[in-house]
């Protein structure tokens, strides 16, 4: 979980973890016969949220400059399993795309003690297209204005917060998790399907406190519905420009400074050549100002790297993340 900086930089990826996308199978013709057919990317979740939205964004150009459609394609269930799953399972020949979220290929790694897949061996990182920006926001009714008033909110009041979120071992799960051990609170955790029912539960009161993405929680809180506390990250986010970090507010910890990205990946026997021309191609979409501006009309904030990147961003950030879900406690197996 790192900041854009880190996803830009050119890491050497290492060890076991660099290896399966550093080595694959290199066939120079293979990139003058690609592609040969329509293209898919699937998306681990259901049609309408962000990552099916990023999806689209980015299929349009990329069919234009490939000159054959791209297809996205929704493959929900079992947090991400589903869809990684299937992918992983694709013909290693480039026409087959995974758009993921961090937590199917980190968290579900300690949340589940057997996958059908092992994103470290059978995946290869295409690209990070973005970073999705969390923000921690309140029900209006909850008084406080900042983190350290809500922490003594909590403190006052042991059991009476809940902390939405969309499931076990996600984000604002763990953030709930390192606020109890951290500052000694008690709070309820309350795990949805999605954000749409968790933001409406949290508009109508039925939790009082969640970390969502910047996406689905900011026209809420422009509306006055939701009162915004803290973003997620080092830096502040560009969707809620207005909204100080964690660390400006004093508390500096690793939780609150992870950020995801949401990342392109195909299976790891992909060969070099067409990955590049892949690649390549990417990059260069999320580098127009057209796309950009998409993209942060999200809520989110473009990245665009080459597989190289992406793949040193994703050893860097493994550790991390898996760290995080570890410390909840919660396996789901």
């Amino acid at each position: 979980m790192l900041n854009r900086r880190q996803f830009g930089a050119v890491v050497p990826a290492c060890g076991a973890l660099g290896a399966p996308w550093a080595r694959a199978a290199a066939d120079p013709s293979a990139s003058a016969r690609f592609p040969q057919r329509p293209l898919r990317i699937i998306v681990q979740y259901q049609a309408g949220g962000m990552t099916d939205t990023l999806a689209r964004i980015v299929a349009e150009p990329l069919s234009k400059r490939l000159g054959q459609p791209v297809i996205v394609e929704n493959r929900p269930g079992a947090g991400g399993i589903i869809g990684t799953d299937h992918v992983a399972k694709s013909d290693p020949d480039g026409h087959t795309l995974l758009l993921t979220t961090p937590a199917p290929i980190a968290a579900n790694l300690v949340l589940y003690s057997k996958l059908p897949y092992d994103p470290r061996k059978d995946l290869r990182m295409l690209s990070d297209l973005c970073t999705a920006r969390t923000v921690l926001a309140v029900n209006p009714k909850v008084p406080a204005k900042d983190f350290a008033s809500l922490i003594a909110l909590i403190k006052a009041a042991p059991g009476t917060f809940a902390m939405g979120s969309w499931g076990a071992g996600t984000q604002p799960h763990q953030i709930q998790v390192f606020m109890g051990k951290q500052y000694g609170l008690e709070t309820m955790h309350v795990a949805y399907k999605g954000e749409g029912p968790m933001a409406a539960d949290l508009v109508g009161g039925t939790v009082q406190m969640t970390v969502g993405s910047v996406t689905t929680l900011a026209p809420h809180i422009a509306a006055g519905k939701l009162r915004a506390l803290a973003v997620v990250g080092r830096t502040r986010a560009k969707g809620l420009p207005q909204v100080p970090t964690f660390a400006e507010q004093g508390f500096t910890d690793e939780v609150y400074a992870s950020v995801g990205p949401l990342s392109l990946m195909l299976p790891t026997k992909t060969p070099d050549a067409i990955v590049e021309r892949l690649g390549q191609e990417v990059q260069a979409i999320v580098a127009t100002p057209a796309v950009a501006q998409r993209i942060e009309a999200l809520g989110a904030e473009p990245v665009g790297n080459s597989p190289q990147q992406a793949a040193a961003a994703y050893a860097a950030f493994l550790p991390i993340s898996m760290k995080l879900v570890r410390d909840t406690g919660v396996t789901l197996d």
